[in-house]
């Protein structure tokens, strides 16, 4: 049937018209109607065009059709932003998981539906295919339903199927399906795809969604098994991941073994890896992204990007200031559902800057007139290129020099300084600028000492001061007195900064950490300070009491040595008391030639390297 006629016989002035979602957008139903109204200028005017995502041409946004047609949309696209943000076409905004209802009570009547499906198999039955999402809702709901009937659209499996009797109007033609162009991830993507990669765990079901930097995540997760994928957008990646083996969904405790998302953005190869298969199921968004349903999932990762976020852990995802730029989508969905489900976690990605580096992206307080697209509870984890900061449980100051600790170096210094003035970190708090106080993570390395415990060394971090404190406050008064040759054994802020504001050119701070899921335990640290005037150091290190005599000493004084002899330095110096065995067979066992010298309980140790 010429689409004209079906357009004479559904569309009235005032009706609202829903086209389909993304790369599932039925583009000759699209250019059609705008032919239409081009030869009959007065059969449609004041006419509402719905959409979710808008994607390829849309043609009902020029200015000669202004009169006709009144783009609205759930979420704003690179092609409608302009529209929104001039008054021209309308943005709403909802958590994307809410919008189905809002078609099936009525809330927003749907007159007409503009979809694409594949052919109809030999029950009569056509497929949605790339595009369930809301789409299912509006056809269930529209007044009349016209479908372009598409060889090129795959014949996806969940549910997503339409009977041909449900359909007013079928119009074959086949055209390619809209690709969406990947991103091709630069090194800052692929930098914070690697920390990504260490937070999400074999076994666990992912929510990922659309970009360069998400793209980069998927790309580092190769070396992960058992993974599950529940999520709203199904991009290349996953399917890459699907047929490497590593996402298998064995692990997931609902719908086991199938990939479950609600549309998808890739390249033809992609589709044509969709078509009947039964490894993957399309379900509409009041399902997947339902926080209930998203809830029930054990190890349940949802990973979002941002675009901006304030040092209490607020995010906006949707505006840029008083700029409407994308929407609130499912990303609100997926991280709350994640929180409340069984070792779920939430992950919070973004570059560090802006506009080429000239702007932070994270800063003292959001933009003015930026939505909060995610609230302080709502994030676990903050990844950029500089590190992970964990926001989960902590207060405002722990939480702001987390974020500024993983900020851009240049930007530290400004952020230090709004958060003081704003009363969120201590007025007192000290930070060495530049490249003598950025974070050496190529330092950071996996040992195992010889009693087979794991710990992670690494440098120290200026907002690890909360996990120092714990670690003093864990050790015995002997172990207190022994380590600094005081009966002092208070660890007030002005102390312990001077084990977290580190001068690495000068100085080096080594922490022993077992990393636990929610909160790392410091259970060692070794210190050593360089002696300029004869190149070498003084050496210093504590174990918890509850590890001692478990190798974890051993292993900081190795990797301490190990660093002091990269500097070239010559060896170590050290004040050890007399009393204490311990520490003395353990720098007798390190390799040193040792000269002591005994004052008043005390060995003063000359330890050169061999």
């Amino acid at each position: 049937m010429p689409p004209e006629r079906a357009f004479a016989a559904t569309i009235h002035r005032g009706d609202r018209i829903f086209v389909g979602t993304a790369c599932g957008k039925p583009q000759y139903l699209v250019n059609e109607l705008v032919r239409y109204v081009e030869a009959n200028p007065k059969a449609v005017s004041d006419t509402e065009v719905l959409h979710v995502w808008s994607l390829g041409l849309a043609p009902y946004l020029r200015e000669e059709f202004q009169r006709n047609f009144r783009h609205s949309t759930f979420f704003i696209s690179g092609m409608t932003r302009d529209a929104v943000n001039r008054g021209v076409a309308d943005y709403t905004p909802i958590f994307l998981s809410q919008v189905p209802d809002l078609l099936y009570r009525g809330i927003l009547p749907i007159d007409v539906a503009l979809v694409q499906t594949s052919p109809p198999d030999r029950h009569g039955f056509m497929s949605l295919g790339i595009s369930v999402d809301i789409v299912r809702a509006a056809v269930d709901r529209a007044k009349h339903v016209v479908c372009q009937v598409n060889a090129e659209m795959p014949r996806t499996h969940g549910n997503s199927f339409l009977h041909v009797k449900d359909v007013d109007f079928l119009i074959p033609h086949d055209e390619p399906l809209l690709e969406y162009e990947i991103e091709v991830p630069d090194e800052i993507a692929h930098q914070i795809g690697r920390y990504v990669a260490r937070l999400v765990e074999d076994g666990a079901t992912i929510q990922v969604g659309y970009g360069r930097i998400p793209n980069a995540i998927l790309a580092n997760l190769r070396g992960k098994k058992h993974l599950g994928v529940h999520t709203e957008l199904l991009s290349d990646g996953i399917v890459e991941l699907m047929k490497e083996g590593v996402i298998d969904n064995t692990e997931k405790p609902i719908i086991r073994n199938k990939t479950v998302a609600a549309f998808c953005m890739g390249k033809r190869s992609t589709y044509e890896f969709l078509s009947d298969n039964p490894a993957i199921e399309f379900r509409p968004v009041e399902y997947t992204n339902s926080p209930s349903t998203i809830a029930q999932i054990r190890k349940m990762t949802a990973i979002n990007t941002s675009l901006e976020i304030d040092l209490t852990g607020q995010a906006t995802a949707e505006s840029l200031g008083k700029l409407f730029y994308s929407g609130i989508g499912g990303q609100a969905d997926f991280m709350r559902g994640a929180i409340l489900a069984p070792e779920g976690k939430s992950i919070l990605v973004l570059e560090s800057t802006a506009k080429d580096g000239e702007v932070s992206r994270i800063v003292p307080a959001l933009s003015e007139g930026a939505g909060v697209t995610l609230t302080r509870g709502d994030v676990h984890y903050v990844v950029t290129e500089y590190g992970i900061a964990y926001l989960h449980g902590k207060n405002t100051r722990e939480r702001a020099m987390e974020l500024i600790s993983v900020a851009h170096p240049k930007f530290r210094p400004w952020l230090l300084k709004e958060a003081k003035a704003r009363n969120l970190i201590y007025q007192d708090q000290a930070y060495i600028p530049g490249e003598k106080g950025q974070y050496p993570e190529e330092l950071e390395t996996l040992r195992t000492t010889r009693k087979g415990l794991e710990i992670l060394l690494r440098p120290v971090r200026i907002a690890d001061e909360p996990l120092l404190k714990e670690f003093f406050h864990s050790l015995s008064d002997q172990s207190i007195y022994r380590r600094f040759i005081s009966v002092r054994t208070d660890m007030p802020h002005e102390r312990l900064q001077e084990f977290v504001v580190i001068d690495y050119t000068k100085e080096t701070v080594i922490l022993a950490v077992i990393e636990h899921e929610e909160q790392p335990i410091v259970i060692g640290v070794g210190q050593y300070g360089i002696d300029e005037s004869t190149h070498t150091a003084e050496v210093a290190l504590v174990v918890r009491d509850d590890h001692q005599n478990q190798g974890v000493g051993t292993e900081l004084l190795s990797y301490l040595t190990y660093l002091a002899k990269r500097k070239g330095l010559l060896g170590f110096s050290a004040e050890v008391l007399v009393d204490n065995q311990a520490m003395l067979h353990l720098f007798e066992q390190g390799g040193f030639a040792i000269e002591k010298r005994r004052d008043a309980g005390v060995y003063e140790l000359k330890m050169l390297f061999g």
